[in-house]
C-alpha cells in the first residue's frame, strides 16, 4: 500500500473541511495522477486528521469531515465511491516531532498546521512503473 500525505494547509482553512482549489491542485498531481498507474484498483483510504486546539469529540467530526471532502473530490474525479473508504482520528495522532508550546493563538494554529492532514493510502495491483 503506497501513503501520500496531503498538508491541510493546502486543502483546508483552520476549522474548515472544504477543499480549497490549490488543495484540489494537490489531489490531482500527488493523488489522481498516481492512481492512473494502478491497473486494478483495490481500495483507496482516506484518513483525516485534526490538530489538538477543540474538544476529541469535535475534531474527531471534523476529521471525518475532511476525508469525507476528499473522498468527495477523488469521486468527482473519476475514483470509484465503492473503493473509497474514509476514517478520521481527530487529534490522537499527531506529527511526531511537532512541539507547539506559544500561548499567542494565532501563532500555535500556525506552528500546529502539520497536524491538520489528510492521508490517503492507495492499494492495487499491477502499478505501472516509470
Amino acid at each position: 500500500m503506497q501513503k501520500i500525505t496531503l498538508a491541510s494547509k493546502a486543502l483546508f482553512d483552520f476549522d474548515k473541511a472544504v477543499v480549497k482549489p490549490e488543495g484540489k491542485a494537490a489531489i490531482d498531481s500527488e493523488i489522481i495522477s498516481k492512481l492512473s498507474q494502478v491497473q486494478k484498483l483495490e481500495l483507496v483510504l482516506v484518513t483525516g486528521h485534526t490538530d489538538r486546539i477543540g474538544t476529541q469529540q469535535y475534531n474527531q467530526k471534523l476529521s471525518e469531515r475532511r476525508a469525507d471532502a476528499v473522498r468527495d473530490y477523488l469521486v468527482s474525479k473519476g475514483v470509484p465511491r465503492d473503493k473509497i473508504e474514509t476514517l478520521g482520528m481527530g487529534k490522537t495522532q499527531p506529527v511526531p516531532g511537532v512541539v507547539c508550546t506559544m500561548t499567542n493563538f494565532k501563532a500555535l494554529v500556525a506552528c500546529l498546521a502539520p497536524n491538520r492532514r489528510v492521508e490517503v493510502e492507495v492499494k492495487g495491483e499491477g502499478v505501472v512503473r516509470r
